[in-house]
């Protein structure tokens, strides 16, 4: 998926003001079929943002089944790149409701962190502890996911998609392990 701090001209979301990464997973809900559920990887910033306006969107089109948390080494390897990524289980609603779910909004870790609610309640699906992060721009205004020292990557994503809520099949878990082992994470 496209990462970057611009938008997409596309005249059905322009008054969303979406990034490119949440204008991909808006409109990849739009195609997808009631009930259909995807896997969407995306930035950190997807669910982690300030603002819930992408999040209130998703919420009221689909169901958050789970969320997993990547380290930041998840795509160095093979992309060369350290970014905190999170992969999305999402069922689309058959109609949009007005929903506000406690994971559009921002809590924080113990350590006063801040990160979406969703994992300060299932702190589990983070695969690595956020840290303050130092390194980009030398300053602590962005955080990170920090792989645990000695974790198998694959072990823990095999065992956070276990935690998935919902109906997902095993044929779906074998084509989203098989779309991450290029990546070396399944």
């Amino acid at each position: 998926m496209p990462f970057g701090n611009y938008k997409v001209a596309d005249r059905a979301f322009d008054k969303y003001g979406f990034l490119i990464h949440d204008y991909f997973l808006a409109k990849t809900l739009e195609q997808v079929r009631p009930g259909g559920v995807i896997a969407f990887i995306t930035s950190k910033g997807t669910m982690d943002k300030a603002s819930p306006d992408v999040r209130r969107y998703i919420a009221q089109r689909a169901e958050l089944l789970g969320a997993i948390r990547l380290p930041n080494n998840a795509f160095k390897a093979n992309a060369g790149t350290e970014v905190t990524s999170d992969i999305l289980f999402l069922q689309k609603r058959e109609h949009p409701i007005d929903i506000e779910p406690d994971w559009i909004h921002l809590g924080q870790t113990a350590d006063g962190i801040p990160v979406n609610s969703y994992f300060v309640a299932d702190p589990d699906m983070m695969l690595g502890r956020m840290q303050w992060d130092k390194s980009m721009y030398g300053n602590e205004k962005e955080t990170t996911c920090e792989p645990i020292p000695g974790a198998d990557l694959a072990q823990q994503l095999h065992a956070a998609v276990r935690n998935i809520d919902g109906a997902v099949s095993s044929p779906f878990l074998f084509v989203m392990m098989a779309i991450l082992s290029p990546w070396g994470i399944a």
